[in-house]
């Protein structure tokens, strides 16, 4: 419960608050409640909405609520991508979506269904997929460093995106690519979804064994 407010003291003058720093974002970046503990233990997570500027597209809101496993994206010129979690499953916490699990996850473009196929995630960079299939295309969001991940459209390297998980993303376009509406929204939508990037193979092996080990 919260505790009884201390008697009033005199006002003091206290500086303005600092605009948040949201490198590619504008200051529309935003929580929507901070972190807190019910009596129960449960911590509920901050909803976390953020403003990109992308230069032929405009602005992007992505949002990403881990509380009840859900991505929204959407801007005047990109398409509007929802990724929500089924009610009921168990959320992993390493996961901002909450689940890896496609059969857990309903993916819609302008409300038309999508399918999206995340893989589950092992000893291999490769392993940290996630496939998507609409209108005849295919995506993949694949790590391809510990920070990033590349998106390819039909095979084609088109971006690369960073997320450390936070709902927070940053893109950069190939310059010989020519991304879409789709690509941008969907790009974003999965990097917040599941974070990007993974260790090399040899650091995932070296972590799974010590986890095998007692103590």
């Amino acid at each position: 419960m919260p505790k009884d407010p201390a008697p009033a003291a005199a006002p003091t003058p206290t500086a303005a608050p600092a605009p948040a720093v949201t490198d590619k974002y504008d200051d529309h970046a935003y929580d929507d409640h901070d972190e807190y503990e019910d009596d129960d233990g449960y911590e509920e997570k901050p909803v976390v909405e953020t403003v990109v500027e992308e230069n032929a597209f405009g602005a992007i809101s992505v949002r990403l609520d881990m509380n009840v496993g859900e991505v929204t994206v959407e801007g005047e010129s990109v398409p509007r991508i929802e990724l929500l979690r089924a009610e009921g499953t168990e959320a992993e916490e390493h996961i901002p979506i909450g689940t890896r699990d496609g059969g857990r996850l309903t993916l819609t473009v302008d409300g038309e269904e999508a399918v999206i196929d995340p893989a589950k995630g092992r000893l291999t960079r490769r392993s940290y997929r996630v496939d998507v299939r609409h209108a005849d295309h295919t995506w993949r969001l694949v790590p391809d460093s510990i920070p990033g991940s590349r998106l390819l459209r039909d095979e084609q390297h088109i971006g690369d995106f960073s997320s450390d998980g936070d709902g927070r993303v940053l893109a950069e376009w190939r310059e010989d690519a020519e991304p879409e509406a789709l690509d941008v929204a969907l790009g974003y939508a999965l990097a917040a979804a599941f974070g990007t990037g993974a260790q090399p193979m040899w650091m995932l092996t070296v972590e799974a064994a010590g986890e095998m080990l007692p103590g």
